[in-house]
C-alpha cells in the first residue's frame, strides 16, 4: 500500500518546483538563526574553532542532532561546511515540497486541486507564519528546514492510518526539533483522539504524549535582569503586544479551517476535514496557553516555550489547504487561475526577498571567495587569512546595521566573537543562565565602530580578543591589514589573548556599559 503512493509521486516536476523556490526565495549562507546551529557543526568538524564564548551556540547543539548531523555529512562527503548546508538546504526544500504534495494528495481528489495546493505554497514559501516570528520555511538551513517536512509527513501518515510509520517520523522530528515535536505530538494526540474508528486507535494517544516533558528551570516569578532585557526584547513572546492584524493571522485561519470542517466542500477527503477539524481547537488551545503567559510577570520563564510557534504548522496546513480549494473551485473551468495566481504570488514573494536581502545576491552560491555584499567579503577574507584561533571584538549591534543584511559573523568568518546583542540574546532568552555574561560582554563592545586604540587595548585587558572589525576608519596607531568597502580587519594592540581582568571590572561594564 505505502509503495503505491509513494511511486505516484511526481519526484521530477517537484525538483523543478525545488529550483523554482530557490530562484523566487533565494539562499542566504549563514544568516539569522544559522548563526546558532552552523558554528556548532564547525567546531564539531575541526575542534580547534572558536575557542571562546561558544557556549551562545552550544547550549543549543545539547539539544538536537542537527549539527551532527550537518558535521558528520561533511566528513563523510569531504565538502566544505558551505557546500553540505547548501546542499542540505536544497534536500530539505525538496522534502518539504514531496510532503506538500503526498499531504494534498490525501486530502484532495483531483489532481487540479493538488497542483494548485502546491504551486501556492511554492509560491509562498517564506511568508510568516503570524507574529510567531517564523516563516513557513527559511531561505536557509535550520533545524526546521527538516523538521518541517517530517511533521507534514508524520501528520499525513497519520492521516492514512499508518501509525508506526508516522511514531518513527514524530521521532526522528523530536531529535532534530524538540520544540516543534512537542507541538506535533499534541497535533498527533488531537487527531488520534477524534479517529473514532476503533477503541484500539484511541489507545495510541500515549505512546505520542510521553515525549511531552517540561524542561528544568521553570519557576513562578518575574524575569530578573539582565534575563528580563533578552527575554522582553523578543515581543512575540508575549501576546498582550500583538496588535490586532497580528491577532487577525491567528483567528482568520481557524475560522476559515472551520468552514472547510463544515462546508462539506467538493473534491475533498475525510482526511481533509479530520485535520480542519482538530487543528481549531490545537491553535485555541495555543492561544488560551499564551494568554496565561501573557497574564502576570510571574510566568515570565514559561514564555520561552512559543507555545503560539504551533501556528508556524497550522499556517502551513491552511495555506496549502486554501490553494487546494481555490483549484477545486475557482480554477475549475478556468485554467488560467492557477498560474496567474502562483506568478502573481510568486511575484510579490520575489519582491520582498529582494527587500529583505537588499545588499546581498538573491542565490548566496557556496564554495565563492568573494562576495558583492561588503560585510561577507570581509568575513570571508578573515576566514582566509586570520589565526583559527582568533578572537574577535565585534560591535555587539553590528547585526542589524545597514549592509549586514542578518549575516552572523561566526558561521561565515569561522571565528570567535564576543557575544553580539541581537542573535545572542535570543540564544540567552531560551537559556537564562547565559544572561550575565551575554549583557557584559555586548555592553563591553557596545559602540565599537568608534572606539579609538586605547579603548581596544582596555578591552584586551577584560577580555582574550586578538583582532577586531571596525565598521569605519580605523583608528590611528592599529595595525589593519584588511581595508575595504568601508571595512577594517585590525589586530588589537597589547592583546596577549588572556584574560587579566579582575571580576570587579567586568562589573562595571555590565552595569554601566562603559
Amino acid at each position: 500500500m505505502t509503495t503505491g503512493w509513494v511511486r505516484r509521486i511526481p519526484f521530477l516536476r517537484l525538483g523543478t518546483l525545488t529550483a523554482a523556490a530557490v530562484v523566487i526565495h533565494g539562499y542566504h549562507y549563514g544568516v539569522d538563526d544559522s548563526e546558532i546551529f552552523i558554528p556548532a557543526a564547525n567546531r564539531l568538524l575541526q575542534p580547534g574553532l572558536y575557542p571562546y564564548a561558544s557556549e551562545f551556540f552550544q547550549s543549543h547543539q545539547r539539544l538536537s542532532l542537527f549539527s551532527p548531523i550537518l558535521a558528520g555529512t561533511a566528513r563523510l562527503t569531504h565538502l566544505s561546511m558551505d557546500w553540505t548546508v547548501f546542499l542540505w538546504y536544497l534536500a530539505t526544500l525538496f522534502a518539504t515540497l514531496v510532503s506538500c504534495w503526498i499531504l494534498a494528495a490525501t486530502c484532495f481528489e483531483s489532481p487540479r486541486a493538488r497542483w494548485c495546493a502546491v504551486l501556492v505554497i511554492t509560491a509562498v514559501l517564506t511568508m510568516p507564519a503570524a507574529n510567531t516570528g517564523l516563516p513557513l520555511m527559511d531561505p536557509y538551513l535550520t533545524p526546521r528546514s527538516l523538521s518541517t517536512p517530517l511533521t507534514l509527513m508524520a501528520l499525513t501518515l497519520l492521516l492514512r492510518r499508518q501509525y508506526v510509520a508516522s511514531a518513527i517520523a514524530v521521532a526522528t522530528t523530536a531529535v532534530i526539533h524538540p520544540q516543534m515535536a512537542v507541538y506535533l505530538v499534541v497535533l498527533a494526540g488531537g487527531l488520534l483522539l477524534f479517529d473514532r474508528s476503533t477503541a484500539a486507535e484511541r489507545q495510541r494517544v500515549p505512546v505520542f504524549a510521553s515525549f511531552l516533558v517540561l524542561p528544568s528551570g521553570f519557576h513562578l516569578a518575574p524575569a530578573q535582569e539582565p534575563y528580563r532585557e533578552a527575554l522582553y526584547a523578543r515581543d512575540y513572546y508575549f501576546l498582550s503586544n500583538w496588535t490586532w492584524y497580528d491577532w487577525l493571522g491567528l483567528l482568520a485561519p481557524l475560522a476559515i479551517l472551520a468552514w472547510f470542517w463544515k462546508g462539506d466542500l467538493r473534491g475533498t477527503t475525510p482526511a481533509f476535514r479530520r485535520l480542519s477539524m482538530v487543528l481549531i481547537p490545537f491553535g485555541l488551545f495555543s492561544i488560551v496557553i499564551a494568554g496565561v503567559f501573557s497574564s502576570s510577570p510571574s510566568f515570565d520563564t514559561f514564555a520561552r516555550l512559543q507555545p503560539l510557534r504551533c501556528f508556524h504548522l497550522i499556517t502551513l496546513v491552511f495555506v496549502l489547504f486554501l490553494g487546494g480549494v481555490i483549484g477545486e473551485y475557482v480554477a475549475k473551468d478556468r485554467l488560467w487561475v492557477t498560474p496567474v495566481l502562483t506568478l502573481a504570488l510568486a511575484g510579490g514573494m520575489f519582491i520582498v526577498a529582494r527587500q529583505t536581502y537588499p545588499f546581498s545576491p538573491q542565490v548566496e552560491w557556496p564554495g565563492l571567495s568573494a562576495s558583492s555584499n561588503s560585510w561577507v567579503n570581509t568575513l570571508l577574507w578573515i576566514r582566509g587569512n586570520t589565526p583559527k584561533d582568533a578572537v574577535f571584538a565585534v560591535d555587539s549591534r553590528y547585526f542589524m546595521d545597514r549592509g549586514v543584511d542578518v549575516h552572523g559573523f561566526r558561521t561565515i568568518s569561522e571565528r570567535s566573537e564576543l557575544a553580539d546583542y541581537f542573535k545572542d540574546g535570543g540564544v540567552v532568552a531560551l537559556f537564562p543562565d547565559l544572561a550575565a555574561e551575554w549583557k557584559t560582554m555586548s555592553n563591553a563592545t557596545y559602540g565599537l565602530d568608534h572606539f579609538q586604540s586605547q579603548d581596544f587595548t582596555r578591552l584586551a585587558g577584560l577580555y582574550p580578543v586578538t583582532w577586531t572589525v571596525i565598521h569605519g576608519s580605523a583608528p590611528d596607531g592599529m595595525d589593519c591589514p584588511y581595508q575595504q568597502r568601508g571595512y577594517a580587519v585590525c589586530k588589537i594592540p597589547g592583546a596577549s589573548g588572556v584574560v587579566v581582568a579582575a571580576p570587579e571590572a567586568k562589573e562595571k561594564i555590565q552595569q554601566t556599559g562603559t
